[in-house]
């Protein structure tokens, strides 16, 4: 799956669809593709999908009820008179992204909070599609940070034994790599900026 998103042969959907084609296969290889395995698949899918979609939904919610109420434009201008500067103001989202992912779903943090840090720190100067890139590794951070690092509860679920204490010691490294891609992003962004602007130049 992640080498055919890699060599870009397939998207994201696209490498999902072929894991599920190779589950199957696996399973049937192994005399345990059967119609109860199936039906207890099916129903694990859609008590995901239906809990993912309560949570946007209700993000959704948040995000037009924030609007309607011009909770954006007091942020921003709150923001504005803190007088911080540029430097400032990254590490405060920064900290701000890091404790909010130990406690929070990533897809639903981002609809939540995106619509209102986005204009402020573009208004502060930076690059948009160098603050997406930077969104995305916070997000990726924040599937990997207890307690509600979803990544953490997968591959302890993978485990079937131990305690996930373990997995959490075992996912330091990633943690602190992201954090130091952060820091190199911060300091050289034209790192993330190279390959849009050759893009656009063509």
């Amino acid at each position: 799956m992640i080498g055919s998103i890699y060599a870009g042969w397939a998207t994201a959907t696209e490498s999902a669809a072929l894991g599920v084609l190779a589950a199957v296969g696996i399973a049937a290889a192994n005399r345990r593709l059967t119609m109860r395995m199936l039906l207890s698949a099916f129903e694990g899918t859609m008590r995901t999908t239906a809990m993912i979609m309560a949570i946007l939904l209700a993000a959704y919610f948040l995000n037009f009820v924030i609007t309607s109420i011009g909770l954006t434009r007091q942020v921003n201008s709150f923001i504005t008179e803190l007088g911080l500067s540029k430097l400032q103001l990254l590490v405060v989202v920064v900290l701000f992204y890091f404790v909010l992912g130990m406690f929070m779903e990533t897809l639903s943090m981002m609809v939540a909070t995106v619509p209102i840090i986005a204009p402020v720190m573009i208004k502060a100067g930076y690059d948009p599609i160098w603050f997406g890139i930077i969104i995305i590794i916070l997000m990726e951070l924040a599937m990997i940070t207890p307690p509600v690092g979803i990544n953490l509860y997968v591959v302890q679920g993978l485990r079937k034994r131990g305690r996930i204490n373990d997995v959490i010691i075992g996912s330091a490294p990633f943690v602190l790599t992201m954090m130091l891609m952060l820091l190199v992003l911060s300091v050289w962004p034209q790192i993330a900026l190279w390959l849009p602007g050759m893009s656009a130049s063509n």
